[in-house]
């Protein structure tokens, strides 16, 4: 992982979310062009502002690096979904993936 991946990395989930670059820099409390020069490699976040970036986007640090992972917010709703399920709902659930990949 390199500074070119937590660039595009934020670009990416920024344009899944559906924001530019001047509403996440207001949404996080900063400058209007803050994303924008992270985006451009002026800049990196600090830890906390990384952190920030983490929770803005609903996933974990994990979740950012996942780079296999291609739409985190929706599999880290999934995931909060499926542990609230009994045993049995999730036993379904499984049979019922496995359909669909077969």
């Amino acid at each position: 992982m390199d500074e070119a991946f937590i660039r595009s990395r934020i670009t990416e989930l920024r344009l899944k979310k559906g924001v530019s670059e001047y509403q996440m820099s207001l949404d996080l409390g900063q400058n209007r062009s803050y994303i924008q020069a992270i985006s451009s490699g002026r800049a990196l976040p600090s830890m906390k502002q990384f952190l920030n970036i983490c929770e803005y986007f609903e996933i974990t640090p994990l979740q950012f690096f996942d780079s296999e992972e291609v739409n985190p917010q929706l599999m880290k709703k999934a995931l909060d979904g499926m542990r609230t399920l009994k045993d049995e709902d999730l036993i379904m659930l499984i049979g019922f993936i496995n359909r669909l990949h077969s």
